[in-house]
C-alpha cells in the first residue's frame, strides 16, 4: 500500500484494511495484542511471576558541528540542552503507558538517561535504560526515554538549526522475561 492509497479517503482505506485482516480473527497465536475477535487488547500479565528485567535503548541526534559547539558552550537560549533532554526522557519513561496505548502501567525501580556531545557525528548520542521487578519487560519504556529526549534536544536547538535529525532509535539490549536475554550490540 502506499500513501496515496491511505489519503485517498476512508472508504478505501477501510477496505484495505480489513482485506489485510484488521479487527478479524486470527489465526496466529504470535500476535498476543489481539483477542479472539482479531481486536487489539492489553495482554494480561496476572498470573505471571515477578522477575528482574532491564533494557537499553539507544539513538543520535544528528547536528552541525556549530550547534554542537553552541551545547558545548552553554549558549542555546533555552538553556543546558543536555540536562533538560535527559529530566525529559526520564519523565517520559515513567510516562510510556499513557503514551503508547498497550502497555501496562509500571513501577519502574531505575530509570538512567545519559547524553553524551560526539563530534564524530556530529551530534548527540543518547543511551537510556530502565530497571524493574516486575510481570512485564521494560523494552518500550527504555525506547521512549530514548524517543523523548531526542524529541527533546531538537526542540532545544531548532531556533538556530531547523536541520537536526533524530536517528536510528533501536533496542540495545533487554534482560529477563519468558523471551530472554536479547543483547543487538
Amino acid at each position: 500500500m502506499d500513501f496515496k492509497t491511505r489519503e485517498c479517503g476512508g472508504g478505501r482505506w477501510v477496505e484495505h484494511l480489513r482485506a489485510i485482516g484488521y479487527n478479524h480473527p486470527m489465526t496466529d497465536d504470535k500476535l498476543s495484542h489481539l483477542d479472539e475477535e482479531g481486536r487489539a487488547h492489553m495482554v494480561d500479565v496476572g498470573a505471571k511471576a515477578d522477575t528482574e528485567r532491564s533494557a537499553t535503548a539507544r539513538g543520535e541526534v544528528i547536528l552541525r558541528a556549530e550547534t554542537l559547539a553552541l551545547i558545548r558552550q552553554g549558549l542555546m537560549k533555552k538553556g543546558d540542552v543536555l540536562t533538560v533532554a535527559q529530566l525529559a526522557g526520564i519523565m517520559a519513561a515513567k510516562r510510556t503507558s499513557e503514551l503508547i496505548p498497550l502497555c501496562h502501567p509500571l513501577a519502574l525501580t531505575q530509570v538512567e538517561v545519559s547524553l553524551e556531545l560526539d563530534d564524530h557525528l556530529p551530534g548527540v548520542q543518547i543511551y537510556a535504560s530502565a530497571r524493574l521487578v516486575g510481570k512485564t519487560g521494560v523494552e518500550m519504556e527504555a525506547l521512549t526515554a530514548v524517543s523523548v529526549a531526542a524529541l527533546t534536544v531538537y526542540d532545544m536547538v531548532k531556533a538556530v538549526e531547523k536541520t537536526a535529525r533524530i536517528h536510528n532509535i533501536r533496542l540495545v539490549e533487554k534482560h529477563g522475561g519468558r523471551s530472554g536475554d536479547v543483547i543487538n550490540e
